[in-house]
């Protein structure tokens, strides 16, 4: 992996330290080509014929995303976002009174709403299985819980927001095929960090964003659906691109994962996600996670050796996700105060996550990305205060 030449593709580089990977990564020329080429475009000839004229690039967009997460292409959504993807899958499951839900500690406020709502609307149950002597999902109680009964999904995510940690989700993926139980898996924060397989994995539903470790840009996500399960899902809305108005008083949906979609979509967006795709993959993703693991690793070492700093990772294995606090100072203003370095870095408010009691009230979250340096991360060292 050629950093400088990485670096060089990435005008953002030349301006900030960016260690906010975990919100919005910065993206590299070839992404940034290909929406303003094609908005360019939409502007000479108009925004349909552009669509029509674009219509190889917009189908590379399945093809690339689908083999950077091994499925196949029938089984790709293209969605505004990883939240509207998540949703897409989620509401789409047949839950009725007495089912449960099964999720973590460190599940995203975005999805524990949802559970809450059909919680109240439909009677189902949400049981968070809590963590292990690691921090990460009890594997042991997960499986007590799937043997129990009525257990309809089991939902986590792949890597949480705000504590470091990588959720086994494949071990996950094996208890729930064995139980026969829906899984779907929250992978916003882990595909372009890490190796995502699906059928390694064994997840019948994952959702992913592009602005993230992807490098895509904001305003697009994409949802996989394994295909034996596809007509077991009804979206929870449809139009004519979802479905086909067959007769007067019928429809019908969709036979792959396209029935997650709307007609009108981002399509300068949906075409640089894929180009994405194309370049994460093109790297190698056991590369990628083996230089941003290592970089994280070795911000974590740095910021312990810091006085006052306390580093809050958990989990077995660790992410391109760095949390920590610093004695004295308030998470928000010493992110303002970085940022006028130079540095951006991002706030957990750890409020939000009312599933897990070891979560603080707020934390300075760096995250990196292959495209850091050992000297931008020292750097970020450096502007850390002393306690206060």
């Amino acid at each position: 992996m050629d950093i400088g030449a990485l670096r060089a593709e990435t005008p953002g580089c030349e301006q900030v330290t960016h260690l906010n990977n975990a919100g919005a990564a910065l993206p590299a020329r070839p992404v940034i080509d290909a929406v303003a080429g094609h908005l360019e475009l939409e502007s000479l000839i108009g925004g349909y014929e552009a669509a029509e004229r674009a219509a190889p690039a917009v189908e590379r967009f399945y093809d690339a995303v689908a083999g950077l997460i091994g499925a196949d292409r029938d089984e790709i959504a293209y969605v505004e976002n990883a939240t509207r993807a998540w949703d897409m899958a989620f509401y789409s499951v047949p839950f009725e009174r007495g089912d449960r839900i099964l999720t973590t500690t460190s599940e995203y406020p975005s999805n524990t709403i949802p559970y809450q709502q059909l919680a109240e609307r439909r009677g189902v149950r949400v049981d968070v299985v809590p963590d292990d002597a690691d921090g990460q999902l009890s594997l042991d109680v997960l499986k007590a819980e799937l043997a129990k009964g009525d257990v309809r999904l089991v939902s986590i995510n792949h890597v949480p927001t705000y504590n470091g940690l990588i959720n086994p989700a494949a071990e996950i993926g094996r208890l729930c095929r064995a139980a026969n139980v829906l899984y779907l898996l929250d992978a916003c924060q882990s595909v372009g960090q890490l190796r995502v397989d699906v059928a390694e994995i064994g997840c019948d539903m994952l959702s992913g964003t592009g602005r993230k470790f992807l490098r895509g840009p904001r305003g697009t996500g994409f949802l996989y659906v394994r295909r034996p399960i596809l007509d077991t899902l009804e979206p929870p809305f449809l139009d004519l691109h979802a479905a086909s108005w067959t007769a007067s008083g019928t429809y019908e949906i969709r036979d792959d994962a396209r029935r997650f979609e709307n007609w009108e979509r981002y399509v300068a967006g949906q075409i640089a996600l894929g180009v994405a795709a194309d370049q994460a993959a093109g790297l190698g993703l056991d590369a990628i996670e083996e230089r941003v693991t290592a970089l994280a690793a070795r911000l974590r070492d740095a910021l312990s050796e810091r006085p006052g700093v306390t580093v809050l990772d958990r989990g077995r294995r660790r992410s391109a996700i760095v949390t920590f606090t610093v004695d004295g100072h308030d998470a928000t203003a010493l992110k303002m105060s970085l940022r006028e370095q130079g540095i951006n870095v991002s706030v957990t408010q750890g409020g939000q996550m009312r599933y897990d009691a070891a979560a603080v009230p707020a934390a300075v979250r760096a995250s990196v990305h292959y495209y850091n340096t050992e000297e931008e991360l020292a750097r970020l060292v450096a502007a850390v205060p002393a306690p206060a």
